[in-house]
């Protein structure tokens, strides 16, 4: 069908009239190639669910998608849990979450399938609790994380509040193929809306969490533009701490960030008004949430300054207080974050296991009692949500940080101790946007063909391509570089953004002091990015 047909027919059944117009002018304007754009390509649902550009067609997000995606997963749901199932449906403050919420509960509503709506805009983590509080068969949150403000996106979980694996992905995919118009598609606003009881239960659920301990901590706290804060100043009243000194430019919700270039305490220049403010109150920590509020971002007081915490740091860092704490089950990290926690969980007679790149690889990890990702992404109480919770990663970390300056220490004194008994293990990124993504498929390939021998003088010993699967893992794009025990890389496409990303950790024993085995591991970890940056074309 002709291009202009198929815009033609996607309009006569959009029920959004912004997307309609913005379609019926590019089609007034004969503009052949902005229409390509739109319809020559469809937003796939896989294990990350949806998530694109807001506008018309197939290609970005919009009313059309997420009816198709709530009818197909309605049609899911109806197959697989036949007895009564049930959804209960977040969203967080993006332009159009609400909207897609709505839709989603009165499809889902209407296919036969019980829909909870939860009231207002929440953080992912009580989403993901609510599943478990309200014994849901599934949930959905609209939302597109740390993504730039023109996206928005639709993440599934099942009844175990753990994201969607294969094959539920590819299964839901195609029953959401199979839907016809939305036109047609049944809806009905009998869904139930919870009241604030549900938030209140995944409140208290994290509070309960907290050690009696010290509580004299003062922390700054950024929920960057997003839906995290009002949750977290209660959850940090409860607890006993004094009350967080928020970033007030970047307290309210606003789905357009206008502080920030990218809603992402990782990017660069994102954190800096909270620094400002660290420097102004004399912070012990600066602790951040993603605008969903399922990230947390730590920064540290280092001399007269501040700096802000890897993820791996972050996660070995709590890490070590639930293994001090005595805590019982597999603790877990992925493949791409770094192996100092298999390290540590051995010294305390614990299980390590590593997955591939995504929480919902931990969540499916049956006695998980810690997961983390170096994405910012932590889960210190896997039975109050199988997923990351930036919440309650927050809270473990102004414990940990009230205890250690109880004692006259800092976070940094507590990782120069692991880093002594364990080696310092440097972490970072080569991390490429892309505009065609021919970049990354052709980075991919020569790294496959052509893989390096040499890296910062030192030789790669071994290659092995994760699409083969690797260490029992199932099959993933993505290759592991092995530089014997001195540095490991993985570089793999992003399952959400148009990059590519490779993973460097260099490990040096500390024999000296730990700023001489810091210098050592930064300058190797610069070498093998640089080099690794000539080796994939993209110096």
């Amino acid at each position: 069908m002709p291009v202009v047909d198929l815009a033609l027919d996607w309009i006569d059944q959009d029920p959004d009239p912004v997307t309609r117009a913005e379609l019926q002018a590019l089609v007034d304007a004969d503009d052949l190639d902005a229409l390509h754009d739109r319809f020559d390509e469809r937003l796939q649902f896989g294990t990350a669910g949806l998530r694109g550009a807001l506008g018309g067609g197939p290609n970005r997000m919009n009313r059309v998608i997420v009816a198709k995606a709530a009818a197909g997963l309605a049609a899911y749901l109806l197959r697989e849990t036949p007895d009564d199932p049930s959804v209960v449906v977040g969203y967080d403050a993006r332009h159009n979450s609400d909207v897609f919420a709505r839709d989603t509960a009165e499809i889902m509503h209407a296919a036969g399938v019980r829909a909870y709506l939860l009231p207002t805009h929440l953080p992912t983590p009580v989403l993901a609790h609510a599943i478990l509080h309200l014994g849901c068969s599934a949930g959905v949150m609209v939302t597109a994380s740390h993504n730039p403000p023109q996206d928005n996106g639709y993440k599934v979980y099942l009844g175990d509040s753990s994201q969607i694996v294969p094959p539920a992905d590819t299964d839901i995919s195609a029953l959401i193929d199979a839907v016809g118009r939305v036109d047609e598609l049944p809806r009905s606003d009998d869904y139930t809306t919870v009241g604030p009881e549900v938030a209140e239960a995944y409140v208290q659920a994290v509070v309960d969490l907290a050690h009696d301990g010290p509580r004299d901590v003062v922390a700054v706290y950024t929920p960057m533009h997003g839906v995290g804060r009002n949750t977290l100043v209660e959850v940090v009243r409860r607890a006993g701490f004094a009350p967080l000194h928020v970033v007030r430019e970047q307290g309210d919700p606003d789905p357009d960030f206008p502080t920030v270039a990218f809603p992402n305490p990782e990017e660069p220049g994102a954190m800096d008004l909270a620094l400002k403010l660290a420097s102004e109150v004399q912070a012990d920590v600066i602790v951040a949430n993603d605008p969903d509020a399922d990230r947390c971002a730590v920064g540290v007081r280092d001399g007269e300054g501040f700096r802000m915490l890897t993820g791996d740091q972050t996660g070995v860092l709590l890490a070590e207080l639930l293994l001090r704490r005595g805590a019982v089950g597999t603790y877990g990290s992925s493949i791409v974050s770094s192996d100092m926690l298999g390290r540590q969980a051995a010294a305390h007679d614990r299980r390590w296991q590593q997955t591939l790149t995504g929480f919902k690889w931990l969540g499916k990890i049956d006695d998980l009692v810690f997961g983390y990702e170096e994405a910012l992404g932590y889960s210190v109480a896997p039975h109050v949500a199988r997923d990351k919770d930036g919440v309650s990663a927050i809270l473990a970390v102004l414990e940990l940080a009230a205890e250690l300056k109880a004692e006259g220490r800092t976070l940094l004194d507590l990782l120069d101790d692991l880093y002594r008994e364990h080696g310092l293990h440097a972490t970072g990124q080569l991390s490429v946007r892309v505009e065609d993504l021919s970049i990354i498929a052709t980075a991919m390939s020569t790294l496959r063909s052509t893989p390096p021998r040499l890296l910062a003088g030192l030789e790669v010993t071994s290659v092995d391509d994760l699409a083969d699967g690797y260490a029992g893992l199932p099959p993933t794009d993505g290759i592991r570089l092995g530089l014997g025990d001195a540095a490991r890389i993985i570089c793999r496409p992003s399952g959400t953004e148009p990059k590519l990303k490779c993973y460097v950790e260099v490990v040096v024993p500390v024999t000296d002091s730990v700023e001489v085995a810091r210098e050592e591991a930064s300058a190797t970890l610069e070498a093998v990015k640089s080099d690794l940056a000539v080796a994939l074309g993209l110096a």
